[in-house]
């Protein structure tokens, strides 16, 4: 039977299903995964937008490229489901702001766990449940991007609720005004060593440590919220490249 969200099932898997999904917020990332890195591509779902892709590695090995949506709501669904059809494997691919002056935009954010900040991390496990990634596939990444020279970093991810409000931004808000408790977050974070914002990876690791499934999560930094809130376009895609090539690689290599 197809799942409700997800638009597919562990039957359209066939004979060689994957263990392994590389699970980014866009639909477009999904694709380009697909198009660019796998081979025998076949379409599964684009329902809701959450296009999910079967393929191949140059080795034979089968891999799931999906979307999970904006947010750690939209992706606590679809990687419940995903666990249903038997992923036991999932590598967030995503974006980040960073918070410390010395991670530059254009490199990349190898999460190894996350101060967690969102109310869909807290229906699964308590707010002290630590929210970690898995220790052998974040050394995995991290050996990837070593291996591909590509600039790297592992620490610890602020996972938020919000783009604005939570990550601190107002000037490029339609909301100019903080809670008290914001004002001052992006310092603070900075000074707790925390290396970057993002949106989903804390509730990605608290439902692998509770589903018992294995987590691991790269963003390419498109932001220095040390310097400024924007998004810097031009070095994006490279960015995004980089947290594909190194997903790629780990996946290739991982068992």
């Amino acid at each position: 039977m197809k799942l409700y969200h997800i638009g597919f099932s562990k039957e359209d898997f066939g004979t060689n299903p994957p263990q392994m999904a590389l699970l980014s917020g866009e639909p477009e990332r999904s694709r380009f995964i697909a198009e660019t890195y796998l081979q025998n591509v076949s379409l599964l779902s684009q329902y809701r937008g959450l296009n999910s892709y079967l393929g191949y590695l140059p080795s034979g090995k089968s891999l799931l490229a999906a979307t999970s949506g904006m947010g750690a709501p939209s992706l606590s669904i679809v990687v419940n489901e995903l666990v249903r059809v038997g992923i036991t494997q999932i590598i967030r691919i995503g974006t980040c702001g960073s918070i410390q002056p010395s991670v530059g935009v254009g490199s990349i954010v190898i999460s190894q766990g996350a101060l967690c900040r969102q109310g869909a991390a807290n229906d699964i496990a308590p707010v002290e449940y630590p929210a970690v990634a898995d220790p052998f596939l974040t050394v995995a990444l991290a050996e990837s991007a070593k291996k591909l020279k590509i600039p790297h970093h592992v620490g610890i991810t602020a996972s938020v609720d919000t783009f604005y409000e939570g990550q601190e931004r107002t000037e490029s808000s339609a909301n100019p005004y903080l809670q008290r408790w914001l004002s001052g977050i992006t310092q603070e974070y900075c000074h707790l060593n925390i290396l970057n914002y993002e949106m989903e990876a804390g509730t990605l690791f608290k439902m692998a440590g509770v589903y018992g499934f294995t987590a691991a999560c790269v963003c390419g930094v498109v932001a220095q919220r040390s310097k400024a809130e924007n998004i810097v376009l031009k070095d994006k895609d490279l960015a995004v490249k980089r947290a594909i090539e190194v997903a790629i690689a780990t996946a290739e290599n991982f068992s």
